[in-house]
């Protein structure tokens, strides 16, 4: 029985823990970087030169990728569409993202 209380004491206190540095070690990501994502056409193919459709959202929204035509399966609808929504979309400092098709 002692050995039962001891590893729930353990495992509630490590528990803590773990919630602790979740929240102190957070990490704020930009939520434009899904948003992006999912107008892509997500077959996480590779042939844009990023190891898949969440880098290269990230690329976009970063302004690291030189155009959107990097993504092969992609269509002028995806790249509308994504130009669409980067214009409507600024940073929080109102910076508009600038890529070309």
């Amino acid at each position: 029985m002692s050995a039962f209380i001891t590893l729930a004491i353990m495992g509630a206190v490590l528990g803590l823990g773990l919630a602790f540095a979740a929240e102190v070690l957070r990490v704020e990501s930009d939520p434009r970087i899904k948003d992006v994502e999912g107008l892509l056409p997500g077959i996480n193919c590779g042939l844009c030169g990023y190891p898949g459709c969440n880098a290269f959202a990230e690329a976009i929204v970063e302004e690291e990728a030189e155009r959107l035509s990097l993504c092969k399966p992609g269509k002028d609808s995806h790249y509308n569409a994504i130009l669409a929504y980067l214009k409507d979309h600024p940073d929080a400092k109102g910076n508009v993202v600038r890529i070309s098709k």
